[in-house]
């Protein structure tokens, strides 16, 4: 009897959050599961027990990058999770270092696996590019982690027209506020928030049904829209300052 081959994912961010979550759930369910991140014992210690592969690679290292995904063989989906958050407190002086830190390793490091990765995907595959709901509406703090996403939002969105010849998918995944490490930094109220397990099972299904874009939660997404229309004058007199995204 023929085996149905399994079909194999790449995450990046593996190693805590959303990331380790997807790992974990993907291969509950079956798939061959490549899981990169940039701390091979956080790694090993966090997927070892689940993943096919381990990838160790900082994404903002480009070499780094395409030496480790370099003749990966083909994948049915790739996940370009990892990412980072840093504030701007000051932004009468700002700080170009962190803005850059950020930039390198959202946006920049996305290119670098995009780069490593495009050339290897075989038609029907699927690129998912993870951005955030911080894109609907400008926050304060948030100059160089909102730029770096909304970068995202536009890449992902060009990308999908260039790739669609070539037969591949891309998907933007925003989501709202979820409860991982990265999170339990902000020192400030969330609503909203919710736990990698339910972001994880909402991305799996959207995914699985082909969607080009991914925003959750609702009533989130819908506030933040809401407000999104109001005068730009106005929500900077409501944000006043003290916003903390």
């Amino acid at each position: 009897m023929s085996q149905t081959k399994r079909q194999r994912v790449l995450i990046t961010g593996a190693s805590s959050g959303i990331g380790l979550q997807l790992v974990h759930d993907y291969a509950a369910a079956g798939w061959e599961v490549l899981a990169s991140g940039r701390n091979a014992d956080k790694l090993d210690d966090s997927c070892g027990a689940v993943a096919a592969q381990l990838l160790v690679a900082d994404s903002s290292d480009r070499d780094a990058v395409l030496s480790t995904f370099a003749d990966i063989g083909e994948l049915d989906l790739a996940i370009l999770n990892a990412g980072t958050c840093e504030y701007i407190d000051d932004a009468r002086h700002f700080d170009s270092a962190l803005f850059k830190r950020v930039i390198d390793t959202n946006l920049n490091g996305t290119a670098y696996c995009l780069e490593a990765l495009l050339p290897q995907l075989p038609r029907g595959s699927r690129i998912a590019l993870m951005s955030s709901t911080s894109t609907l509406l400008p926050f304060s703090r948030a100059e160089a982690y909102g730029a770096s996403k909304a970068a995202m939002d536009y890449l992902a969105n060009s990308l999908r027209i260039d790739l669609r010849r070539h037969g591949i998918a891309v998907s933007l995944i925003r989501p709202c506020f979820v409860d991982t490490p990265l999170t339990a930094r902000n020192t400030f109220a969330m609503p909203g928030i919710i736990s990698v397990a339910r972001a994880s099972a909402i991305i799996r299904r959207q995914l699985a049904r082909g969607r080009d874009e991914i925003n959750f939660t609702r009533p989130f997404v819908a506030f933040l829209r809401l407000v999104a229309w109001l005068p730009s004058a106005l929500n900077n007199r409501l944000q006043g300052g003290k916003q903390r995204l």
